[in-house]
C-alpha cells in the first residue's frame, strides 16, 4: 500500500483525523496543542490523531496528499478543513462546532 493509499484510508475510515507533531496526549508543537485544544473545545473526544514526527513519510504525504505546506491538518467526514489557524478562525464564528453538531 503507498503512503497516498494508507493516509486516504485512514481519512475515509475515521469521521474526524488530525494529522499533527505528537499525539493527542502530548502535542509536540504549540500549534498542534492549539490544535487539540479546539477539538477538545468542541466537545470532539475521540478522533484519530497520526504522530507525524514517527514517521517521515507521512509528514510528507499528508502535505501531498492535502497540498497544504504546514502540520497540524484537520479532515472531518474525509474533507480536509485546515491547520490551527484556520480552525481557530472557524471556531471563534462558531463555525468548527457547527461542523461536530452536524
Amino acid at each position: 500500500m503507498s503512503i497516498q493509499e494508507k493516509i486516504k484510508q485512514q481519512i475515509q475510515q475515521n469521521k474526524v483525523v488530525l494529522f499533527m507533531k505528537g499525539t493527542a496526549q502530548f502535542p509536540q508543537c504549540g500549534f498542534s496543542s492549539r490544535a487539540v485544544g479546539l477539538l477538545k473545545s468542541c466537545g470532539v473526544t475521540d478522533f484519530l490523531s497520526v504522530n507525524v514526527l514517527e514517521d517521515p513519510e507521512i509528514r510528507q504525504g499528508i502535505k501531498d496528499f492535502s497540498n497544504w505546506p504546514t502540520i497540524p491538518q484537520l479532515y472531518v467526514n474525509g474533507e480536509f478543513i485546515g491547520g490551527s489557524d484556520i480552525m481557530a478562525e472557524m471556531f471563534e464564528a462558531g463555525e468548527l462546532q457547527a461542523l461536530f453538531k452536524e
